[in-house]
């Protein structure tokens, strides 16, 4: 199948075009910049260049592909900036494949339920600080309508793996090099969900291949892992002690999210798609030592 890609070269985009190039298929990659070209290149992917801004680059992607990967998000744009931009990009992407039957995959994060884990028939209300992101979802979901195969892959707040180096877990590594002290807000007994790079790789190409219109998927490999949990594994890797701290004293993003309590299942995906998990858990990988080179 000929896949266009965007955000091929980030952290899930670059595991996402290595899964999709070793089993047989044949990979578009956006890329806005020679370093992003370079590293499309060298993943045996095919280049086409632009960003989430040039409908004309999507436009042909889109048109050329048998089926797209939506994994690209305007991040230095804030919230605001980057729905508007993304919003954008799934219109054109889903005005290219109306009534083609093509897949077509949307990225989303999983959600916070109160009391439980989230799984993925929870609806989507929009609603608090990602609530434009989520009309996008809405938007991006309605598509099935019009005959096409569209699916959201939710990914978890924490995407682990070697060579991770901008999400979550580099940062609080990097917070508790700085501190002495690896924290944790309250008691840490709230939970991230998490999943290793490559099985959310397999996942993606899994929903490529056969997820139903309309699916929403959760890409999870722990369910819940306590955030002191995490914490006491970075501090044992730092060899710093493990302690609560003021959630103010992890400045944004970090401080709301290390308070929430978000588990998230991924046993109707499992079901769905035949998906399994086989990659090491978040405690496992930060116990590989590989965070702390």
């Amino acid at each position: 199948m000929r896949v266009f890609v965007t955000g091929a070269s980030g952290w899930i985009g670059s595991a996402v075009v290595a899964e999709l190039v070793s089993a047989g298929h044949h990979v578009v990659g956006l890329a806005r910049c020679d370093a992003s070209a370079d590293a499309v290149a060298a993943m045996g992917a095919q280049v086409l260049r632009g960003d989430l801004t040039d409908v004309e680059a999507l436009r042909r992607g889109a048109v050329d592909s048998e089926g797209v990967i939506h994994l690209a998000y305007q991040h230095h744009l804030g919230q605001i900036g980057g729905a508007e931009s993304d919003g954008r990009a799934i219109e054109t992407l889903t005005t290219v494949l109306a009534g083609t039957g093509k897949p077509f995959l949307v990225t989303g994060a999983t959600l916070s339920v109160p009391g439980r884990a989230a799984t993925e028939r929870d609806p989507l209300v929009a609603e608090g600080p990602i609530a434009a992101r989520i009309r996008n979802m809405q938007a991006a979901l309605a598509a099935a309508d019009r005959e096409v195969r569209v699916a959201l892959v939710m990914i978890p707040r924490s995407v682990h793996g070697r060579g991770e180096r901008h999400g979550f877990i580099p940062q609080l590594v990097a917070r508790a090099r700085e501190a002495g002290v690896s924290g944790y807000v309250g008691s840490g007994e709230n939970r991230w969900p998490a999943v290793h790079v490559k099985d959310a790789a397999a996942l993606y190409r899994l929903a490529l291949e056969k997820a139903p219109a309309g699916s929403v998927l959760h890409a999870v490999g722990d369910e819940g892992v306590a955030v002191r949990e995490i914490a006491e594994a970075i501090g044992h890797g730092l060899a710093l002690p493990a302690r609560s701290l003021p959630a103010e004293q992890f400045g944004s993003p970090l401080a709301p999210l290390l308070g929430a309590d978000m588990p998230a299942s991924s046993a109707l995906t499992q079901k769905l798609l035949g998906w399994t998990p086989t990659h090491p858990s978040l405690l496992a990988d930060i116990d590989q030592g590989h965070y702390f080179a």
